[in-house]
């Protein structure tokens, strides 16, 4: 078995670029206003409720609670969900429309909506230790509940996310080439071709089956646009690329050599490696999935708080 797909991105919350607003006439939406609404959600919410589930499998059996388990951790609760219905509501009713998304975005909102009260039921139960009392029938019976709300939640969450990357992917190729077109390769052409390269990085490391020739290729690619962006000079009126932005790049691209290193040598994760990533704590071992996802929504937030120059 390859050492890396016990450990993988599924059922990992992915942050998803937020798309700049387009200029358009006065006081009509633009389909930015739209697609960054269900993004939005996404961003804010998903990542909690995949760790909510995460931690609860930590110490729980598939076969749920028994009250004999050495450590009781609970769950944890996800943020207020009400903006999120708020804004799909609203964006559903905006060009351009969108039937499969919108009807993907409702469900996403319904299905979070969902979660965050059960959630905070079973987390007030864990932290108050009402299983002392009841010998754990309550933890019984709100297993099957959690267990539904989180697969409907990664159901949601995988057809909404599907939805509005092809949309992003497209729109960000599209992008690409108009900034090349009127601009030349500044520094907008390289923060979005950077972007891009490091979708494709992530996606190549993801695969099934994963192939050292796709992700080296990938890799090789994604470390010159690297480069290319940090030597700009920002000059000649061309604006400057941040340094937490570079540095976000940079430590991605570090994690994904050191990945893929582990795919192309079959180096196993040591006992003290599996412990971290089995208890959620994946992030801290060296060329896992988990640190490169990390390394990839740091990347990402970098971007939307301002990269796009």
């Amino acid at each position: 078995m390859n050492p890396i797909r016990a450990f993988v991105f599924a059922g990992a919350a992915v942050l998803i670029a937020s798309l700049a607003p387009e200029v358009a006439a006065a006081q009509a939406p633009s389909p930015s206003e739209k697609l960054n609404a269900y993004v939005g959600c996404i961003n804010r919410l998903s990542e909690r409720a995949y760790d909510s589930r995460k931690r609860y499998f930590s110490w729980v059996s598939k076969n749920g609670p028994t009250s004999k388990e050495r450590i009781i951790y609970g769950t944890y609760t996800i943020y207020d969900t009400s903006d999120c219905k708020k804004n799909v509501e609203k964006a559903n009713t905006l060009e351009p429309r969108d039937a499969a998304l919108e009807a993907a975005a409702s469900a996403y909102a319904e299905a979070v909506t969902k979660l965050e009260p059960l959630l905070k039921e079973a987390d007030d139960y864990y932290k108050q230790e009402d299983y002392k009392d009841d010998r754990m029938a309550k933890g019984r019976a709100l297993h099957p509940r959690l267990v539904a709300a989180w697969d409907a939640f990664a159901s949601a969450d995988k057809e909404l996310r599907g939805g509005v990357e092809a949309i992003n992917d497209r729109r960000a190729a599209e992008k690409l080439a108009e900034i090349e077109r009127s601009e030349g390769r500044k520094a907008r052409y390289h923060v979005e071709a950077l972007m891009i390269q490091a979708k494709r990085v992530l996606r190549a490391q993801d695969a099934a089956t994963p192939d050292v020739a796709t992700i080296t290729a990938a890799l090789n690619d994604y470390e010159s646009i690297v480069k290319a962006t940090e030597q700009l000079p920002g000059a000649d009126g061309d604006a400057k690329i941040g340094s937490m932005f570079i540095s976000s790049s940079k430590s991605f691209l570090t994690t994904a050599k050191q990945l893929m290193r582990r795919i192309r040598d079959k180096v196993p994760y040591s006992t003290g490696d599996k412990m971290m990533l089995n208890a959620g704590s994946g992030w801290m071992v060296e060329g896992s999935p988990p640190r490169l996802l990390r390394d990839y929504n740091q990347l990402i937030e970098s971007y939307n708080r301002g990269a796009r120059t």
